[in-house]
């Protein structure tokens, strides 16, 4: 007597984010961002020479035995540089979106307690939203001077209100719907619908704007560093060394390159997980 064959346990659904960020989109833009993070990561064994090091070899070209990249007008080592450019720019970024996130996401939670916390808060945003990102940037250095730390709460700054406008937008969203109201009616307190049902499908959105955010960091980063109002040299960023390679570009046009096209890989990697992110949530 045959038994009949046992049935396949039902395969669990996978989440949205795994099944975005399996896509051929995703998995190119997270290469990209992969390879600067690790050259980033990486850069004192990459590095043939510390980025501060001067020499009498100048603006040496491509290929210069040493010096794969070249040199810059000072004479240091352009890979050295960028390697630990890159290093300065994903600690700030790591540091300052994140920073703006939970800062954003808590003031608009505080928001939702009292119409009048939420008036304030808005009028906050609005104060902040009112300033573009490069004048807020000499305002913050106007007071705090050129620095690390005036980078950092610049971007953050930056970041509050649009995380803070997007999560106050879901929640009012949420608020509304038919599964609130029933959990309203049986009984349950504001505090756990707000944090077992509001937030979490309020928060899908925040993540694709986490990435995007990255993003801006990276150009806002870089205009302060190319206007001389981030990082103090001689520390390398990629916007100071872009900044620096500006007067040579006839005569060195390889002295930009290496900025450049880490920038573009960086942004471009980071918009293409973002664009993936964004068309699972919007299933």
């Amino acid at each position: 007597m045959t038994t009949p064959l046992a049935k396949p346990a039902a395969a669990r659904p996978r989440h949205p984010y795994l099944t975005a960020l399996a896509t051929a989109r995703a998995r190119t833009g997270l290469a990209l961002v992969g390879a600067v993070v690790l050259a980033g990561l990486l850069a004192p064994l990459l590095a043939g020479h510390p980025p501060t090091d001067q020499s009498a070899l100048t603006l040496a070209p491509l290929g210069t035995p040493g010096h794969p990249l070249g040199t810059d007008d000072l004479g240091r080592d352009l890979l050295s540089r960028l390697l630990y450019g890159i290093r300065a720019d994903l600690g700030i970024i790591a540091v300052a979106v994140p920073l703006g996130a939970v800062l954003g996401c808590l003031l608009a939670l505080a928001a939702a307690t009292h119409p009048a916390v939420d008036t304030a808060v808005q009028r906050a945003f609005d104060l902040i939203l009112a300033f573009p990102g490069l004048i807020l940037a000499l305002a913050v250095t106007a007071v705090l001077g050129p620095g690390r730390l005036p980078v950092v709460l610049v971007v953050a700054l930056a970041e509050v209100p649009v995380f803070g406008r997007l999560l106050r937008a879901g929640v009012l969203a949420q608020r509304s719907r038919e599964y609130v109201t029933a959990a309203r009616v049986g009984g349950t307190s504001a505090r756990r619908i707000l944090t077992r049902h509001v937030l979490p499908n309020a928060a899908d959105p925040l993540v694709v704007q986490f990435a995007v955010s990255l993003t801006v960091a990276v150009f806002l980063e870089g205009a302060m560093s190319f206007l001389g109002v981030g990082v103090r040299p001689p520390e390398p960023t990629l916007g100071a060394v872009l900044s620096q390679s500006m007067p040579h570009l006839a005569q060195a046009p390889h002295f930009a390159a290496g900025p450049l096209v880490t920038v573009t890989a960086l942004v471009l990697g980071l918009s293409l997980v973002a664009e993936a992110l964004n068309r699972e949530v919007r299933r």
